[in-house]
C-alpha cells in the first residue's frame, strides 16, 4: 500500500497492541480527528511506529485467514461495528453480562461489560464534551461501568473500582451505587476514614439502605478489631526478642 493509503495505520496498530495487552483500544486518544491527533501525540509509545509515523513508507500486509463464519453467526467486536450497529448491540451485550453474572461467570460477565462500555465510549468520542447527545451516551455508560464495578470487587481488584467510581462521582455527585461500591473498596484496602465517609454518604442520600450499610461497618469494624489482635502478636514477638 502506498504511504497516503496507510498514513492512520501508526494509530491503528497502536490500539490493536493495546487490545492484544488487555488495554482500552482508544487509551491516550483524545476528542479530535485522527489526522489532528497524528501531529499531537510526541510518541505512540512504540518506537517503531513513531518512526512510521514521522516517515511514513509503503506498507505490505500479510494477511491470514484463520477462520470462514456465515454473516449473522458470530457476533462482530466493536471496532467492526458501524454507529447504528453499536447502539443496537449494547442491550443485547448488557443482558448477556447480567446472565453470565448470575451464572457466577464474573469475569466473563466483566468482559461484556467492557464491550458495550467500548461501544458507547466510541460514539460518545464523536460528539462534543457535554452536549445533549454525549450526556445521553454518558448516561448509559454509567450502569454498565457500575456492573463493571462489581464484578472487579468479586475478583478484588479494588483499585480499579475506585478509579472508576471516582469518575462517575466526579459527574455524577448522587450516584448512591459509586458512594456504596467505592465504600466496600476502600473498606477493602484498608482506606478506613474514606469508607467510613462514603457510606455516610450512602446514608445521607438513601437512607432505606441503612441496615445494608451497618452490615458493611460491621464488616469493617469486626476486621480491624482481627488486625489489631493479630498486629498486637506480631509486635509482641518483635519486642520481646
Amino acid at each position: 500500500c502506498a504511504p497516503q493509503h496507510v498514513v492512520l495505520y501508526p494509530l491503528v496498530s497502536k490500539s490493536l497492541r493495546n487490545i492484544a495487552a488487555g488495554k482500552d483500544p482508544l487509551e491516550g486518544q483524545r476528542h479530535c480527528c485522527s489526522i489532528a491527533q497524528l501531529h499531537e501525540h510526541y510518541s505512540l509509545g512504540y518506537p517503531d511506529l513513531d518512526e512510521l509515523q514521522k516517515n511514513p513508507q509503503p506498507l505490505i500486509f500479510d494477511i491470514e485467514v484463520l477462520k470462514v463464519e456465515a454473516p449473522g453467526s458470530y457476533q462482530q467486536d466493536p471496532w467492526a461495528m458501524t454507529d447504528e450497529e453499536k447502539l443496537q448491540a449494547v442491550p443485547l451485550i448488557h443482558k448477556e453480562g447480567n446472565e453470565l453474572y448470575r451464572q457466577g461467570k464474573v469475569q466473563e460477565a466483566a468482559a461484556k461489560y467492557y464491550d458495550a462500555i467500548a461501544c458507547l465510549k466510541n460514539l460518545q468520542m464523536k460528539e462534543q464534551p457535554g452536549s445533549p447527545d454525549w450526556i445521553e451516551l454518558d448516561q448509559k455508560i454509567t450502569p454498565l461501568l457500575l456492573n463493571y464495578c462489581q464484578c472487579k470487587l468479586q475478583s478484588e481488584e479494588y483499585y480499579e473500582v475506585l478509579d472508576h467510581c471516582s469518575s462517575i462521582l466526579n459527574k455524577y455527585e448522587d450516584n448512591v451505587k459509586a458512594y456504596f461500591k467505592r465504600g466496600k473498596a476502600h473498606a477493602a484496602v484498608w482506606n478506613v476514614a474514606e469508607a467510613q465517609a462514603d457510606f455516610a454518604k450512602v446514608l445521607a442520600l438513601d437512607p432505606s439502605l441503612r441496615s445494608v450499610v451497618s452490615k458493611e461497618l460491621r464488616s469493617l469494624e469486626a476486621r480491624l478489631r482481627e488486625k489489631d489482635a493479630e498486629d498486637k502478636i506480631r509486635f509482641k514477638g518483635i519486642f520481646s526478642q
